[in-house]
């Protein structure tokens, strides 16, 4: 899942200030499991910026809406009428749904309520942890299952770095060493060969942005 938390509630106040008409917009999947932009922060969120504009009699007029997933046209397509009663658009979702908002209605201004973290999860309430940088290079399969480029805070390729003491990672001694937990993962699959192979140089130039699936256009053109 991809990890959101909610910006200060005075950053949102900044950016929303110029704007009498708003339409504060959630969204029910990734950012509500993080308890940021799910019905109720955007409740509390609204609530607040009434509060705030009342204080400082300003009038406004906020509007509230929820949609499954900011990130896919289809389900932000369903908002227009909510929209176009307003000036601007408060998004309570990731940097792609705020872009996928953004894209759908170019003519409003989509101002981004929260900061995207990373791709996690979570470990208890209240807890994310990251598990993937979204590399697009993944190898996953010979690290028993263990990502070396975000669980080891060096982002190391080619085994330990030689400070871990008992299991634990110099750089913090709260965060265990990533290759000791490889190691141990590999062992118990019966795998320790993949570390005496060369290290897997991961090729960064392979990120294009975009991923196509031909197969699948194919399909929706038939």
């Amino acid at each position: 899942m991809i990890v959101v938390e909610q910006k200060r509630l005075d950053e949102i106040e900044q950016m929303t200030k110029n704007y009498s008409r708003l339409l504060v917009l959630g969204c029910e999947t990734c950012a509500a499991v993080c308890f940021a932009g799910g019905q109720r922060q955007v409740a509390e969120i609204g609530s607040a910026i009434r509060i705030a504009r009342k204080m400082s009699r300003q009038e406004t007029e906020i509007l509230e809406d929820t949609v499954a997933r900011q990130c896919e046209s289809q389900f932000v397509d369903q908002i227009r009428d909510s929209v176009a009663r307003c000036d601007a658009v408060l998004s309570l979702a990731c940097g792609a749904g705020v872009q996928t908002v953004a894209r759908v209605f170019p003519d409003h201004h989509v101002l981004p309520a929260l900061n995207t973290r990373f791709i996690g999860r979570p470990e208890e309430r209240g807890v994310w942890a990251e598990m993937c940088m979204a590399c697009g290079d993944c190898i996953l399969w010979r690290t028993g299952g263990i990502c070396p480029v975000t669980r080891c805070a060096k982002g190391l390729l080619n085994g330990p770095c030689g400070g871990a003491s008992e299991g634990r990672c110099e750089v913090s001694k709260d965060r265990p060493c990533a290759w000791q937990q490889i190691y141990h993962a590999l062992k118990r699959l019966n795998m320790l060969h993949y570390l005496k192979e060369k290290p897997q140089v991961k090729d960064w130039r392979i990120r294009p942005g975009i991923v196509i699936r031909e197969d699948l256009r194919e399909v929706e053109a038939t």
